[in-house]
């Protein structure tokens, strides 16, 4: 297992690389001068000619990438242009943000999505299978930022059951944070809801036909019993993989959520450092997010030993 975790970190570092290469140059292709942006256009081409020495923006990108590498590997992701301070610090400020939204919109798909699977699973072929099928199908096809609009109509401005923005951390204020999350939440969550809800039916169908599963019933274990500790355990695997690659679109999806919601969190700012042409800032925040995924993905890993003995990491 050790060895395993081992091969898994060293293969993360010609990943990031490619992040790094990719988040630098797809922001320095978007069109745009950051100095411009700063100063104006009232600036002069000299005063703009002055600041972009100072931002080291007139070397070539070649160097420009290979100085912004080395601080990386240092552990220095920059200033930001903008805000005028360290980037980690800066993104450190929003990450919390935006991983709680993430992690109870993960709850909430969770909930609802494993609980639908197996209810469609078991009621194959009835209505129940087909109520569960074609909310899912809705809940695929309603865009996040749509949903999180009718939420905001329904809840906030005719019933005022909710807050239709702002931020309260939970350590704060639990009873205050989680409402001021719970429409985000479900909005960002209700996709990933539907698609865990399909991927656990096809996978306790494919279970409930195997052969331990009717010995299991043969020797007069509870129907309940049978599927949340036989086959629902086994039915995991292929739901535990969909589940890490939600929350990793969870933090990416936020983005839109973030601004519907005016949800001061990373996603929101990412968007105002595109729209500013804030060069280090962007590329901190990808870089982050990627680190982030990529463990996620570690985790989901040595979870499949937890779920099945079976496998092993040798």
């Amino acid at each position: 297992m050790a060895l395993y975790i081992a091969r898994r970190l060293l293969g993360v570092i010609p990943v990031l690389i490619l992040v790094a290469i990719a988040a630098f140059l797809l922001i320095h292709l978007v069109p745009g001068d950051p100095a411009m942006v700063m100063l104006g256009s009232d600036a002069s081409p000299q005063q703009v000619q002055t600041l972009r020495m100072q931002l080291g923006l007139d070397r070539s990108l070649p160097e420009q990438f290979i100085v912004w590498l080395r601080h990386v590997l240092r552990g220095n992701l920059g200033d930001s242009f903008f805000l005028g301070r360290p980037v980690t610090q800066a993104l450190m400020e929003r990450l919390p943000a935006t991983m709680q939204l993430a992690v109870l919109s993960l709850i909430f798909s969770l909930l609802i999505g494993v609980p639908a699977g197996l209810i469609a699973a078991v009621r194959q072929n009835t209505g129940w299978d087909q109520l569960v099928m074609a909310t899912a199908i809705g809940g695929i096809s309603v865009p996040s930022f749509w949903l999180g609009l009718a939420m905001i109509l329904v809840f906030s401005v005719q019933l005022g059951w909710l807050p239709s923005g702002g931020y309260t951390p939970l350590w704060d204020n639990v009873w205050q944070g989680l409402r001021t999350l719970t429409l985000p939440a479900i909005s960002l969550g209700a996709m990933q809801a539907a698609l865990i809800a399909r991927m656990t039916r096809s996978s306790m169908l494919e279970v409930l036909r195997q052969d331990y599963v009717r010995t299991a019933r043969s020797k007069g274990l509870g129907h309940w019993l049978v599927l949340l500790k036989h086959a629902l355990k086994n039915a995991m695997i292929p739901v535990i993989t969909t589940i890490g690659t939600a929350f990793g679109v969870l933090l990416g999806g936020a983005v839109v959520v973030e601004i519907v919601f005016t949800f001061p969190g990373l996603g929101r700012l990412v968007v105002l450092a595109v729209q500013r042409r804030d060069y280090p800032l962007v590329q901190g925040a990808l870089l982050l997010t990627s680190v982030i995924y990529v463990a996620v993905n570690l985790a989901v890993d040595l979870l499949y030993c937890v779920c099945d003995p079976r496998i092993k990491y040798e």
